[in-house]
């Protein structure tokens, strides 16, 4: 299910919740909702409140921080294919098919993280896996350095193909989408909801009310959605951009 398909059912379940305790409201007899037993809703509410806004904070906390993480273990994939080019560029022409094949196989990944723009020729259908890995490490190792410098350079760029994989992983593992354990989520969204519902019973209903619970409502989901696309940057909402990988595809071969 999508983050915007569990959004709208949280945003349904909490506008329900305000409804059912407005409705509830109109048909309990008033000594249950006196004084007495408000300020009782208002404790065990207050409680609830709290534990979901920490829960919430720290769901979101913890989803920029995988974010983030990401984030960083791809500049720094891309960084290193970018000196692996250069040091297959420095060693001489007889590594143009290598290059060729490094440009390919990561145009195709690219082009399936990014389907809707164009990074030019591409490899395989395998989009850049481990055959593509593996070829292009065949093609180094056909090579004969011919002074210490080539031997250098091909030691190097063989460390920079063996964890050319990184990135491959990275989007492996995004691609399956991360999403809330069910129970947890369920959970999340029935305290809200119960949240919701002691609103409807403490508030006299007016335009005023409605609109404020419905912002509200909007909030609470919106936090969801905010774990949920945090945690997915190359399939969310709030996608990677797409830029660097694009730049990077540019110098490449030159």
């Amino acid at each position: 299910m999508s983050s915007l398909a569990i959004t709208a059912m949280a945003l349904a379940c909490l506008s329900g919740g305000a409804m059912l305790g407005i409705a509830l409201r109109a048909i309990l007899p008033k000594d249950q909702i006196g004084p007495e037993s408000t300020d009782g809703i208002k404790l065990a509410t207050g409680l609830m409140a709290t534990l979901t806004a920490l829960v919430l904070g720290l769901m979101i906390t913890s989803a920029n921080t995988a974010r983030t993480a990401v984030q960083n273990a791809y500049a720094t994939s891309l960084a290193n294919v970018a000196m692996l080019d250069r040091h297959l560029a420095e060693y001489g022409t007889e590594t143009q098919v290598a290059r060729t094949l490094l440009r390919r196989a990561l145009a195709a990944k690219f082009q399936a993280v990014w389907p809707n723009e164009d990074f030019g020729p591409q490899g395989p259908s395998n989009g850049g896996g481990a055959s593509a890995v593996e070829s292009m490490e065949r093609e180094l190792l056909k090579l004969s350095p011919a002074n210490e410098a080539q031997k250098w350079l091909l030691s190097q760029a063989l460390q920079a193909t063996s964890n050319l994989g990184q990135f491959r992983w990275i989007v492996i593992h995004q691609e399956g989408g991360f999403t809330l354990p069910v129970p947890f989520l369920v959970g999340l969204i029935f305290w809200g909801t119960a949240i919701f519902v002691s609103f409807g019973l403490l508030a006299k209903p007016n335009v005023t009310v409605l609109i404020s619970l419905f912002i509200a409502a909007l909030s609470v989901s919106g936090a969801i959605f905010l774990i949920l696309d945090l945690a997915n940057p190359f399939t969310g909402q709030m996608q990677m951009s797409s830029a660097p990988a694009h730049a990077m595809l540019s110098a490449l071969g030159n």
